[in-house]
């Protein structure tokens, strides 16, 4: 059996679990108060930290590095990449700790991975980085030269789920053509044509969620921006944050709003519908991408656990193809069974290169 260690850092938490093949030998989400965090002038500077914390987490679970057969962590903010498994190596070292696209916890994922791998002579690796882009060049257009379209999206849960509904039908996923909808804190709906994540509506594009306002009117957008209200800061931060069922309601729990509804609510009932019909419009506009040729529709991430929604949701889309729903966001998982498919030898992990 593989043992493979498992490690997603979030911004105020890191998730470590301990796979023996498809088996958790332990899952654990570490709490990182912001006191300590505080600390810390920029994200990298948290590195030797949260490497304490997990060798901690490991010794108290008796868990030896030596038994260990790999490290995978959360792919971090490289310039794009493709799809599935890379060998973390220096150069994706360095990329990562002096020259990152931008900071944000993830980066921590391939760094610490890479720390504890070398230090018993394994192998580290990254899977499904949120860096992952496959856009087809069309799909890369988008109206002004200067904004083209990118893949900054929930490619780790998204093509997971995508091999596991491939799985339950006894195919592989390069073979089938799926539309997968992340539904958690952010909304993203992603075509997958035979292996490749082709196009998506990313959480900034697509519909709005329980704190993003998704995609808006351009227009009266601009307006806002220049209205004298907003700062750049404030106004990433209404988008991002305070935006979707937040703006309208105040809250971004979904079990909330659901409780507002059966309470009678009218609003809340009105709101948390049009976040469906939201994504179901993008569900069938980017079945136009595979020319309606859709194997199955999956509804996956934490909020695919409200039948509410998911029933909205499948209502309006069913006509497409038969909806398929995975809820869960299940990160550690989807990082551990990828690189158990590469020491497997059932894909190949690639080399990162600039």
């Amino acid at each position: 059996m593989k043992r493979i260690l498992a490690i997603n850092p979030g911004s105020t938490s890191t998730k470590v679990a301990l796979y023996a093949d498809k088996e958790v030998i332990f899952v654990e989400t570490i709490d990182h108060p912001m006191d300590e965090l505080k600390k810390y002038s920029h994200v990298q500077d948290q590195f030797d930290f949260r490497k304490e914390v997990i060798i901690d987490l490991l010794t108290k679970n008796d868990i030896t590095l030596e038994s260990l057969d790999a490290v995978v962590g959360r792919g971090g903010l490289l310039p794009p990449v493709k799809s599935g498994a890379y060998m973390v190596n220096e150069l994706m070292i360095d990329r990562l700790k002096n020259r990152p696209v931008a900071e944000h916890a993830s980066n921590l994922g391939a760094l610490i991975s890479y720390e504890i791998a070398q230090s018993v002579g394994i192998d580290a690796y990254i899977y499904d980085s949120i860096a992952v882009d496959e856009l087809s060049d069309v799909a890369r257009v988008s109206g002004l030269p200067e904004l083209p379209r990118i893949s900054l999206t929930h490619t780790l849960n998204a093509r997971a789920t995508a091999h596991k509904v491939a799985e339950k039908h006894g195919k592989k996923y390069e073979d089938m053509k799926l539309i997968v909808a992340h539904l958690g804190g952010g909304i993203s709906v992603s075509v997958h044509d035979r292996g490749r994540m082709i196009d998506t509506n990313t959480d900034e594009e697509g519909p709005f969620s329980p704190e993003r306002a998704g995609r808006v009117p351009c227009g009266s957008l601009v307006d806002l921006c220049y209205s004298g209200e907003y700062d750049h800061r404030s106004m990433r931060k209404k988008l991002r944050g305070n935006g979707g069922l937040k703006a309208y309601l105040g809250i971004v729990d979904a079990r909330a709003v659901e409780s507002l509804i059966a309470e009678g609510n009218e609003e809340a009932a009105v709101i948390y519908e049009a976040m469906a019909y939201q994504v179901a419009k993008a569900i069938g506009e980017l079945a136009t991408v595979l020319c309606g040729e859709v194997d199955a529709i999956v509804l996956t991430g934490g909020i695919a656990y409200s039948k509410k929604i998911t029933d909205w949701i499948t209502e309006r889309v069913k006509f497409i193809a038969p909806v398929e729903i995975f809820a869960g966001e299940n990160e550690l998982e989807s990082l551990a069974f990828g690189t158990l498919r590469v020491l497997n030898g059932e894909e190949e992990a690639r080399e990162y290169t600039e």
